[in-house]
Order: C-alpha cells, then sequence, then structure tokens
C-alpha cells in the first residue's frame, strides 16, 4: 500500500514498459549497512524526504513504497568489439522520480547484489570505486558538465574479492535515465522492431519531448543525442577530463556523463593521455573522445535505419551524411568554449589557430592544463604560454570587454580545483585502509565551489609531485 505522503515519490515509466527490457530483481541484503553520506541538498531537489534515506534503504535492505525494482537490458562495443547482452550486472533501478523542476529522474542502486546479467559476477562494489564516483560525479555537477549524480553512498559491513579483499559499499546514483547506446543495440541485435519503436517514442516522451510530432521521429533523434554528445564531450575536454571507457554501453541517451570507472582529470597537458589500465592503445585518451562519440552515435544510426527510411540503401546514406557531419558540430562547440576560457566573447576566423597554438605550447613543455587556464584567468602570465602570450594581447584588443569583464569570464569557466588525481587517491586509501572519510568530506566540499579560490584550500589545486608514480585507473568491477 503507497503512502499518502510517500518518502520517495516513485512513478517508474521504464518498468511498465515490455518485460523484454528488463528483468524484475531484488537486491541481495547485506550484514551491516552504515551510512557514509547522503546527499540532502539533492534529495529535497528530487522531492525525497532526507529522513527516510537510512543505511537499509542505502543499501536495498529495504525498499520503499513505490518502488519497482529491475535490471535494465542491454548491449554494447566494449573496446570496438560487440557484446550482444550486458545489462545491468551489478545495478538495480529502483524506481523514477519526478523532481521538483520536473525533470523524470532515476534512482539506482550500484553494487547491490547479482541480477540475471551479472554474467558470474558478485554483483557488488567497493568502497574505492563508490567515493570516487561520488566524489567525481558531484564534482562535474558543481563544474556544470551534464552527469548522473550522487544521493547515498553506504558501506555494507561486508567483503568483496579484487586482487584483495576490500570494504564492500552500495552507491544510489540519480540519472536523467540509464538508457545507453547499448540499450537500442540490443533490441537491433534481437530484430525486436516493436521494441525498437517503443524505446524510441519512450526516449523522445522523456529527453526530447519538442521532438513529438515530427515527420521523422528516429531522424530528429539521431540529430538530438548528436548536439548532446557533441556538447558533452567538448565539455569534458574543456576541463581536461578523460572518461576512460567510452563504450556504447557507457554512452548515454539523454547527454550525461555516466559510469565513472577508471575516469581521471589531466595534470600535465598531453593529448594522447590515457589513465586506464585496460586502454592498451589509447582508444580512450584525451584527444580521441570526439572521436569516439563518432563512432557510437554511427553504432546509434545503426539501430535506427529501418526507421530513417523504409529504402535500406536511403536509410543508410542518411545516417551517413548524419554522421558525418558529427566533427562539425562539436569543433563548433569546442571552440565557443575554449574561446570562453581565453575570455574571448566575439569570433574570428584566426581563433581556432590562436588557441591550437596555445596548447601547443602547453604541451612542449607538459604544462599543467588547470593551473595554466586558471593562471591566465587570474591575470598571471603562465611561463609556458611567454611566446604566445603577444598574439593573445592582440586578438583581446579587438574585443568589446575590459580587462575587469575578461578576468571574470575567464574565472567563470576555468576551475581553481579539480578532484586531482593524487589527492583522490589519497582520499580512498584513508577511507578503506583506516576507515576515516574526513578526507572525503573535505575534498567533496572544496569542490563544490572550483571557480573560487577558498582559503585554506590551496592543497587542492596543486599538481601531483615530481616523485608521484605514474597514475593508473582501474574499473572497480
Amino acid at each position: 500500500m503507497t503512502e499518502a505522503h510517500p518518502a520517495i515519490p516513485f512513478d517508474n515509466s521504464y518498468a511498465r514498459l515490455p518485460g523484454s527490457m528488463h528483468v524484475g530483481v531484488s537486491p541481495t541484503p547485506v550484514s551491516a549497512p552504515r551510512l557514509i553520506k547522503v546527499n540532502e541538498p539533492l534529495a529535497r531537489e528530487l522531492g525525497v524526504n532526507p529522513a527516510a534515506l537510512t543505511p537499509e534503504v542505502a543499501v536495498g535492505n529495504q525498499l520503499l513504497p513505490g518502488s519497482t525494482p529491475i535490471a535494465q537490458a542491454y548491449a554494447g562495443h566494449q573496446f570496438g568489439n560487440f557484446v550482444p547482452q550486458l545489462g545491468d550486472g551489478r545495478a538495480i533501478l529502483l524506481g523514477e522520480v519526478v523532481d521538483r523542476d520536473g525533470r523524470r529522474r532515476d534512482i539506482q542502486l550500484k553494487g547491490s547484489g547479482r541480477t540475471p546479467f551479472s554474467r558470474g559476477g558478485d554483483g557488488r562494489a567497493a568502497l574505492g570505486p563508490v567515493l570516487r564516483e561520488y566524489l567525481v560525479s558531484e564534482a562535474m555537477n558543481a563544474l556544470g558538465i551534464p552527469t548522473t549524480r550522487a544521493l547515498m553512498a553506504a558501506t555494507t559491513g561486508e567483503r568483496v574479492y579484487r586482487d584483495e579483499v576490500l570494504p564492500g559499499a552500495v552507491l544510489t546514483r540519480v540519472a536523467a535515465s540509464h538508457i545507453r547506446v547499448g540499450t537500442f543495440q540490443f533490441f537491433a541485435a534481437r530484430k525486436d522492431h516493436e521494441a525498437l519503436r517503443l524505446l524510441i517514442d519512450h526516449v523522445i516522451d522523456r529527453h526530447y519531448p519538442e521532438l513529438k510530432g515530427v515527420e521523422n521521429p528516429a531522424l530528429a533523434l539521431l540529430d538530438a543525442v548528436m548536439e548532446r554528445q557533441a556538447s558533452l564531450v567538448s565539455r569534458w575536454v574543456q576541463v581536461g577530463f578523460i572518461h576512460g571507457v567510452m563504450n556504447t554501453d557507457n554512452s548515454s541517451i539523454s547527454g550525461e556523463t555516466i559510469d565513472y570507472g577508471p575516469c581521471a582529470f589531466m595534470d600535465a597537458y598531453d593529448p594522447g593521455t590515457v589513465f586506464s589500465s585496460i586502454d592498451t592503445y589509447g582508444r580512450y585518451a584525451y584527444a580521441n573522445q570526439a572521436p569516439i562519440a563518432q563512432w557510437n552515435l554511427a553504432r546509434l544510426a545503426e539501430t535506427l535505419l529501418s526507421f530513417l527510411n523504409e529504402n535500406r540503401e536511403e536509410a543508410i546514406r542518411i545516417a551517413t551524411e548524419r554522421i558525418e557531419g558529427f566533427p562539425a558540430i562539436y569543433t563548433q562547440h569546442w571552440l565557443a568554449g575554449f574561446r570562453r576560457k581565453i575570455g574571448l566573447v566575439s569570433e574570428e576566423d584566426g581563433d581556432l589557430d590562436l588557441i591550437q597554438a596555445m596548447l601547443d605550447a602547453m604541451q612542449l613543455v607538459r604544462a599543467d592544463f588547470t593551473l595554466t587556464f586558471r593562471t591566465l584567468s587570474n591575470g598571471g602570465e603562465p611561463e609556458a604560454l611567454t611566446d604566445w602570450l603577444p598574439a593573445w594581447r592582440e586578438r583581446q584588443a579587438r574585443d568589446p570587454q575590459t580587462v575587469a569583464e575578461r578576468q571574470r569570464l575567464m574565472r567563470s569557466v576555468n576551475p581553481a580545483y579539480i578532484p586531482r588525481n593524487h589527492r583522490v587517491e589519497a582520499m580512498i586509501r584513508a577511507a578503506v585502509e583506516t576507515q576515516n572519510t574526513a578526507p572525503f568530506e573535505e575534498m567533496l566540499q572544496v569542490l563544490m565551489n572550483p571557480y573560487e579560490e577558498q582559503a585554506g584550500a590551496e592543497a587542492y589545486a596543486e599538481p601531483p609531485g615530481e616523485n608521484e608514480p605514474p597514475y593508473r585507473t582501474f574499473c572497480g568491477t
């Protein structure tokens, strides 16, 4: 029986879709749950009563009224290799809420036990990856980048077994939805035309209502997803973010950043930077993220061919034309973002070359990406840019801004603080090895206001020392 005023006002549209799209499954109970963090501002934004977010709810031991727990089906290209069935192997969608702004949001548990899609895995998550995703996803939100959010983190009182024995934890994740390119691929691989049609309609209703009633909904949807992906990836590179595993099952249809596994932020600028321990050939390097987004979108287009045109050859022609237009869309977003980063509001044909010259100068001496832009924002003259600065000043002279206005613009897009990798790792070590979550709390607090210098937070702006070992990230599964 549903409460008159439910703690979480669930309204579960995806669970009402046909059973081929999901499987009903309940979280596996754990022995001794303990809350680490509740994101109370996000709870209030969702219309959720923070008092109801207890340890038992955070790990799935207790399901609140209205929840319809399911594991979603999807496929995906993983490092270019197609896997026809992946699905939520350690995540369970509890349900959806319509937040205070009228946006529909998923509430999902990650690390809550096995599902029919677990493929031999234990369905659990370790504490380190849970804290990493909580901190980095909330930092990305504070940076103004579309992302999934973290509502809760809790330990389970149990151990998980990876390369070593680690404390178990569960993350409560909030997303515009968890529908991925891989979701479309799942049904296309099965030639389930009706499921694809329902999925197209559902995605348009949920994410792109402005497309209702258009002549060719599938084509309009492809265009809309391309636009959001171009915007998203351009925002990543503007802050030096590297996703790490841009598989099609990690490519969100809503245009949010999803699945913070081997992600990291670049310190020294190098477009070939790779952090993921499993990305041997640099498929998902910093500079490859836009081409991979285009590749992923091509896989989405393939699933939509029969809806683009009844004639397959014509459908392929249409899809190819659209996908080939992605680089121009991306460059437009990239250029607009980097113009702001160097304080320009007008547009000139030479701006692309000016920005590239700056990046080339930074790469030559491996200048710190974040500090270089922030120093410039504060009126400083980074040593790496000595030879570039005269051309920048000449370009500034043709821009209709005062020095103060330019610096305000630059400080609003060039953060002082990012989740520095060495700081993230130190935070994780403290939590895992000594159960000390104070570094997590302190770092999270700093990252909630990344564009303003904060007294006492200077260490969080510092790059790693010269003696820091090369940084590598892992999936955490």
